[in-house]
């Protein structure tokens, strides 16, 4: 799975028509009144966030508080629990039966927003022992790359903000106690990679705008300040004595809670790491018939292993020889999207809006560093701009790692994640949701339904039929699958129930068939981060379910084209949420 770089343009293109059925078609004048009411707090809370956040607000397109920079003190989480706790009161205010099927969702969305607030202050306190949330680079090299404003316009947003750099990370020293040393490794890793934002992007900005001499001179010392800044911050971290560092790991309190917060899921995280267990297990069995299935074909009268993961293993490595030749691979994308646009309509599977046409470009430079594929779309301030579909560049690769690579997305893997990514997955679901005016499922919308849905569409298009039901194909599937089983349980086993190095490796290279370094890689990934990793697999499951639920309810009546088109016109509501709505 790779990384996904939307910023949400979210809510219900269907919405208005799925939601004003039955009695909330007949509103007494009362309740349209109340919806009024709560749509003006909407707006008032919306711009009151902005100026909570005014580096969020940046990168979603509201520019109005571009100079402002977040001193990360205690005065800032006092006004932030002052803000939360005003508007937990402001919603307590409301009836929420009385209030429309969206406006309920976007209740549940804001009520949950601030009350993870108060419990990251309070309880969770990231504050003190995460180094890696202290850094101020990729704001402004956001600033520099989009080009939403002139650039002399931004380049003195900019400057505004620099100033506040030197106070912002003295204030980043004095809220640290006993960090976690692979956060403290990450922060100066990322601080120090982030110094080229100063050293040379902004450089090379000033050189091409048109500011005056005084007003450029005035930056480049606002910039090396900054820059003395960072490094201080760095050796800070790597001097101060950390006698007693804190782990990493969440334990089970702080997870459970977190998990609620961040995935808002109808289930609990040990049940939904309970799930993944048994569907790696289900897995397993279906990769075993299927390479059982293609031994002769591949590797003739030879005996077959007695070890069922290793004719798993063997099937796979040889499958993964076939794959395109990496001068070819962002042009084997562009090939494969009409393909999968032509499926989805051949089979009616889900309406493919042609006018929303969907960029394939290289990576840009300011997003390099990961190979692979990632969608950017247009933000909820941005709705008519262009959707783009970025592949990484393997320039510069040796020659094995690019082989070891483009065996990792071969053939059959390449098409899966062109489904994940683009049609009908992320970026179908996109579309959709950028239909809706409503600002808060486009901000706070539910990660957990976004990759549920890429995931959710990988298995429904080879269900239908995608591939020609080639044992090669679903075998493939079945290994990419892995990824977001195996990324539950390694997320859980790791945060609450202490899974070592060791047996993290174990679970991901010889139980779900990674590559070394593509393991060793999430491992890293589970080191400073917790709960993300489940959204793939929950959300995946609760669409799922939902469909089965749908279709139990419906009998012959049931259409896979309705219930998908249906499911997106709630926007990125969490599929709990959406869950009640379709099944009312």
């Amino acid at each position: 799975m790779k990384l996904i770089t939307y910023t949400l343009a979210i809510a219900g293109l269907g919405l208005m028509a799925s939601c004003g059925s039955g009695t909330h078609n007949r509103q007494s004048a009362a309740d349209t009144a109340v919806n009024e009411k709560f749509k003006s707090y909407e707006d008032r809370f919306i711009q009151q966030l902005w100026k909570e956040n005014p580096e969020w607000a940046t990168q979603v397109g509201f520019h109005q508080y571009d100079s402002l920079l977040t001193i990360p003190d205690a005065n800032t989480r006092k006004l932030r629990m002052e803000f939360s706790k005003r508007h937990l009161d402001s919603l307590k205010s409301f009836d929420l039966s009385t209030l429309n099927l969206s406006q309920q969702t976007d209740y549940h969305l804001i009520q949950n927003y601030l009350e993870s607030n108060v419990w990251s202050i309070e309880k969770e306190r990231a504050y003190e022992w995460n180094p890696s949330s202290y850094n101020v680079g990729g704001t402004i090299a956001f600033m520099l790359a989009e080009n939403y404003a002139p650039l002399s316009t931004r380049l003195k947003a900019i400057y505004q903000r620099l100033t506040k750099i030197p106070a912002y990370y003295e204030a980043a020293k004095g809220q640290l106690k006993n960090p976690a040393l692979v956060l403290t490794d990450l922060a100066i890793q990322q601080n120090l990679g982030g110094l080229s934002v100063f050293e040379s992007d902004l450089r090379d900005s000033l050189k091409k705008s048109d500011l005056p001499a005084s007003e450029k001179d005035a930056i480049q010392k606002a910039s090396q300040q900054a820059i003395a800044a960072i490094n201080g911050y760095v050796q800070f971290l790597k001097v101060t004595p950390n006698p007693s560092p804190r782990s990493f790991r969440l334990g089970k309190e702080l997870y459970d809670k977190k998990f609620d917060f961040d995935i808002q899921s109808g289930s609990t995280a040990e049940q939904i790491y309970q799930a993944a267990l048994a569907r790696k297990s289900y897995l397993h069995g279906e990769m075993y018939k299927i390479s059982k299935e293609l031994w002769p074909k591949y590797f003739g009268k030879s005996s077959l292993p007695s070890d069922s993961l290793l004719v798993i293993r063997k099937m796979i490595d040889t499958l993964s020889v076939k794959h395109v030749k990496a001068e070819e691979f962002q042009s084997a994308i562009e090939a494969q999207i009409p393909k999968l646009v032509a499926f989805v309509k051949q089979k009616d599977l889900l309406y493919i809006d042609d006018s929303k046409p969907l960029v394939v470009r290289k990576e840009p430079a300011y997003m390099a560093g990961v190979a692979g594929a990632s969608i950017s779309a247009p933000g909820p301030y941005d709705k008519g701009g262009n959707t783009y579909y970025n592949v990484g560049s393997l320039t510069g690769w040796t020659k094995e790692a690019t082989e070891s690579y483009l065996r990792e997305y071969n053939h059959y893997i390449l098409q899966i994640l062109n489904i994940h990514e683009a049609i009908p997955g992320h970026y179908t679901q996109l579309v959709y949701a950028n239909q809706s005016p409503s600002l808060i499922k486009s901000i706070l919308g539910n990660g957990a339904m976004i990759e549920g849905w890429a995931v959710y569409t990988e298995q429904m298009m080879l269900e239908n039929g995608y591939g020609d039901n080639a044992p090669e194909m679903w075998l493939m599937w079945y290994k990419w699958h892995l990824r977001t089983v195996c990324n539950a349980i390694l997320d859980y086993s790791v945060h609450v129930k202490n899974m070592s190095e060791k047996d993290a490796m174990h679970l991901l290279v010889d139980e779900a068939f990674q590559q070394q370094a593509e393991a060793a890689g999430k491992w890293k990934r589970v080191s400073v981060s917790s709960v993300q990793l489940t959204s793939y697999f929950t959300g995946y499951k609760e669409i799922y379910d939902l469909r089965e639920a749908v279709k139990q309810k419906e009998g012959k009546q049931f259409n896979l084209k309705a219930f998908n088109e249906k499911f997106l016109s709630f926007g990125n509501s969490p599929v709990k949420y959406i869950r009640e709505m379709m099944l009312k």
